[in-house]
């Protein structure tokens, strides 16, 4: 199966990957405090729990808790921290798939104040095709004098070997005075999948999506300039049973959001498959 790289840069403005695995949360529960004051602390100490059954999660996400709350300091405002807070509705999640929302928050670092927020419905919902990774995206997204964005990255995934399928969305939000505004509502930049026999033979596609903030701009915000790239793999195995790769020729395709005055509307090819 194809490796699938996620890269962003198209020119000399190109938005340089700006994403960190590196956490940057310090004192969570402080946080969640500052944030939910009505919030009570688990026993264990690992969440919290808004009335009557939202759970927050604070452990660190990884293989067996893949939820956890995700912060990044803003390059762009380097006073300010971003957060990402999982809402897990514990009534209707399981093992097999969780049911809940994202809250973005903007707090500043040394007071820990919320000066912005915004709740994102069922950002946290899934099933066999599950969420990895969650993620701030702080690439140079200028979308006008005095306006920079943030990204907020999403990965699902299945576990078939045999049907093997993932993918990364992205989507921005700008400041609009004391609040967060959505302006990209999901943008496929990165997805992986096939069909094989788990050993070897099988037809694989990756493709790659970059991204670069264009001069020219529509009701106040400058367009997005997307260059997407497809590769496509057959392997199978030789007359010695090794198996071999045989790509074929890559296809590009190129598109340009335009912001409407509400929202960068997404092209229905690269349109997210989840919530």
């Amino acid at each position: 199966m194809l490796l699938r790289t996620l890269f962003l840069g198209l020119a000399a403005v190109c938005l340089s990957p700006a994403w960190a695995a590196a956490d940057d949360c310090g004192d969570a529960a402080a946080l969640v405090r500052q944030a939910y004051p009505k919030a009570r602390k688990s026993a264990d100490g690992a969440s919290f729990t808004l009335e009557p059954h939202i759970s927050i999660p604070l452990t660190r996400p990884d293989a067996d808790t893949p939820f956890g709350l995700v912060c990044k300091i803003w390059p762009a405002y380097d006073d300010l921290l971003l957060v990402a807070v999982p809402l897990i509705d514990s009534t209707q999640s399981s093992d097999d798939g969780h049911v809940g929302d994202i809250e973005l928050l903007v707090v500043a670092r040394n007071s820990l104040q919320v000066r912005r927020r915004l709740l994102q419905p069922g950002l946290i919902t899934d099933d066999a095709i599950a969420i990895r990774k969650i993620e701030f995206d702080t690439g140079r997204y200028r979308l006008a004098r005095g306006v920079t964005a943030f990204g907020l990255r999403i990965e699902i995934a299945n576990h078939s070997q045999a049907n093997p399928f993932s993918e990364t969305d992205l989507r921005l939000y700008a400041p609009a005075g004391d609040a967060l505004r959505l302006v990209l509502d999901g943008l496929v930049v990165a997805d992986n999948g096939g069909e094989g026999d788990a050993s070897c033979a099988g037809s694989f596609h990756s493709t790659e999506v970059s991204l670069a903030m264009s001069p020219a701009s529509h009701h106040g915000y400058r367009d997005i300039a997307v260059a997407e790239q497809t590769d496509t793999d057959n392997p199978s195995p030789d007359k010695d049973g090794e198996c071999q790769s045989h790509p074929g020729k890559s296809v590009t395709r190129s598109y340009r959001l335009r912001y409407d005055g509400s929202l960068y509307p997404v092209p229905e090819a690269l349109k997210v498959m989840g919530p």
